[in-house]
C-alpha cells in the first residue's frame, strides 16, 4: 500500500447543493467511520456489507446529531484508491461537511493534499499515470468529444497500445541481449532485417499515435483562433454569425470594436477560442492604437488565424499587412460580405497565394458559407477523415514530447540495424525509446515528475 496514514477531503464542491460528499481513504477508514456513523437501527456501518449504502446519522463527540447521511464502505482493493475507503453523503451544505471532515480529523484521519486520491490509486497500481491524468482531462473536458477522448484514456485505450509497443521492443533486446552475453550458446541469432521490422512496427504505431497529439491537445484546451482584418470588413459580425447570437456590437463604423472580444463555441465536438480582435490599421487614436496592439499580439499567438478581408473590394495597404502577417501560420482567409458579389480575380489572387482549401467566401449578413466555414475548422482539426471515435488521442504535451523523443530514438535504432552496426549500439537506442515510453505511463517515472503532475489536482481528488 501506499501509505499507512488515513485521509479525508470534501470531494464535493464546497458550497449550497443537494449532497455533498466526505471521503476517507486508508486503514483506519472505517475504524474512523465507526465511532460517527450511526444507522436508523443502531448498528455500526462494519455491520453492513462491503459496498451497501447505510442510512443514519453522523455524530459528534457528545452524542448530537451532526448530520443525517447515507454512508458506504469499500474494502480494500475494491476502491478507487485500491485502500479501505468510506463516504459519507450528506446534505450539500457548507457547514454540514465542514463539521464531518473536522470529525473525521479528530479521530485520526489527516487531511488529504491535492490529487492525493487519485495518486494513491496510481501508487498503488489500481491506474497508470495516463489514466491519472485522464482524470482531470475528464474533469475539465469542454466538449462532448473531448469527454469521450478522455474516458477513453482514462480506460486505458492508450496504454494498452503502449504497453503493446513496449513488449515488442522488450523482445527485441531480450534476443539481442542473449547473443551478445551467450555467445557459446545455441541460441538463434536475429538477422538485422528481422531487428529492423520489428523496430519499424514499433515506430510505425509511434507514428500513429502522434498523428493524434494535435488533435487531442486541441479537444482538451481548444482551438485558439483569432478572428483578424482591417477595420469594418465584418469580423464581429462573423463572430455573431458563429455564435449565433449578437454577442459582439457592430456598425458601419469604422474601428467599433476597441479591444478583444473572446467567447468559445463547440463545432463538432470541437472546442474553438474564438478572439474577436480590433481591425488592425494605423491610428492617431491612443485608445484604437492599444486595440491594435492586442490583435496584433493574438495573432502572433494564436493556432489558427481566420483572416477576413472584403470579398468585392480591392485589397488595402491594411489587408496586405495583415496577410503578411498570417502568411506561415496555420490561417484561413474569409472573403466576407459575398451576398455583394465576389471579385473572382481576388479570389484567385488569395487562393494561389494560401492555397485553395484556404479560402473560403461567406456572408456574415445572410449566413451564407458558415457551414462550410464549421465545416473547415473540423477538418483542420480531426482531418479530412473527420472525428474518429475510437481513436487515441494523446492528451497533453508531456505524453508528446516523451513519445516524440522515444521516436527519434526508435528512427536511430532502425537505422543502426539497416547499417549492420553492433547490436549493443541497437539495445542502447531501443532501452531508451523504452524507457521514455514508461515515462507516459508511470513505470519508469521520476517522483518529482509525479509530484508537479498530481499538484495539479484539486483537493479531494
Amino acid at each position: 500500500m501506499y501509505q499507512e496514514d488515513t485521509i479525508s477531503a470534501v470531494t464535493t464542491p464546497l458550497g449550497l447543493g443537494a449532497v455533498g460528499i466526505v471521503r476517507l481513504s486508508g486503514p483506519r477508514s472505517l475504524a474512523i467511520a465507526e465511532q460517527m456513523f450511526r444507522s436508523a437501527g443502531g448498528k455500526g456501518l462494519g455491520a453492513y456489507p462491503v459496498r451497501t449504502m447505510a442510512y443514519g446519522t453522523v455524530r459528534d463527540e457528545d452524542g448530537s446529531v451532526v448530520d443525517e447521511v447515507l454512508c458506504v464502505y469499500m474494502k480494500a482493493p475494491h476502491s478507487y484508491t485500491a485502500e479501505d475507503v468510506v463516504e459519507f453523503q450528506c446534505h450539500g451544505g457548507p457547514q454540514s461537511l465542514r463539521r464531518i471532515l473536522a470529525l473525521t480529523w479528530r479521530y485520526g484521519a489527516r487531511a488529504a493534499e491535492p490529487g492525493e486520491y487519485t495518486r494513491r490509486a496510481f501508487l498503488n497500481g489500481r491506474i497508470d499515470l495516463v489514466q491519472a491524468e485522464a482524470v482531470m482531462d475528464i474533469i475539465n473536458a469542454k466538449s462532448a468529444a473531448a469527454l469521450k477522448s478522455a474516458v477513453q484514456q482514462q480506460e486505458g485505450v492508450l496504454s494498452r497500445k503502449l504497453k503493446a509497443v513496449r513488449k515488442a521492443l522488450k523482445d527485441v533486446i531480450v534476443h539481442l541481449e542473449a547473443v551478445i552475453d551467450y555467445p557459446e550458446e545455441d541460441i538463434e541469432e536475429v538477422t538485422y532485417p528481422e531487428v529492423a521490422g520489428a523496430i519499424g512496427k514499433a515506430l510505425a504505431e509511434t507514428d500513429r499515435l502522434l498523428q493524434g497529439a494535435h488533435t487531442g491537445l486541441i479537444l482538451k484546451e481548444g482551438l485558439r483562433t483569432a478572428i483578424v482584418g482591417r477595420p469594418n470588413v465584418g469580423k464581429s459580425s462573423l463572430l455573431n454569425t458563429l455564435l449565433r447570437e449578437d454577442r459582439a456590437l457592430v456598425s458601419e463604423y469604422a474601428g467599433t470594436t476597441r479591444d478583444v472580444i473572446e467567447e468559445q463555441l463547440v463545432i463538432g465536438g470541437v472546442p474553438i477560442l474564438l478572439a474577436d480582435t480590433a481591425g488592425i490599421r494605423d491610428t492617431e487614436d491612443y485608445v484604437e492604437q492599444m486595440g491594435v496592439a492586442r490583435s496584433r499580439a493574438l495573432l502572433e499567438k494564436a493556432e489558427l488565424v481566420l483572416v477576413v478581408v472584403d470579398a468585392h473590394g480591392a485589397l488595402t495597404a491594411d489587408d496586405e499587412a495583415i496577410l503578411a502577417a498570417a502568411e506561415g501560420k496555420d490561417c484561413l482567409v474569409a472573403l466576407n460580405k459575398a451576398d455583394l458579389g465576389v471579385d473572382p480575380a481576388l479570389r484567385q489572387r488569395l487562393e494561389q497565394r494560401f492555397g485553395r482549401d484556404h479560402v473560403l467566401a461567406v456572408s456574415a449578413k445572410t449566413g451564407a458559407g458558415a457551414e462550410e466555414l464549421e465545416k473547415w475548422l473540423q477538418e483542420f482539426v480531426y482531418g479530412s477523415e473527420g472525428y474518429v471515435g475510437d481513436g487515441v488521442y494523446l492528451q497533453n504535451e508531456r505524453q508528446t514530447d516523451l513519445l516524440r523523443r522515444a521516436r527519434e530514438n526508435l528512427a536511430d535504432a532502425a537505422a543502426g540495424a539497416r547499417e549492420h552496426l553492433p547490436y549493443d549500439c541497437l539495445t542502447i537506442d531501443v532501452d531508451a525509446a523504452l524507457s521514455l515510453m514508461g515515462e507516459i505511463t508511470g513505470e519508469t517515472v521520476r517522483d518529482e515528475i509525479i509530484n508537479e503532475i498530481f499538484a495539479r489536482f484539486c483537493v479531494g481528488k
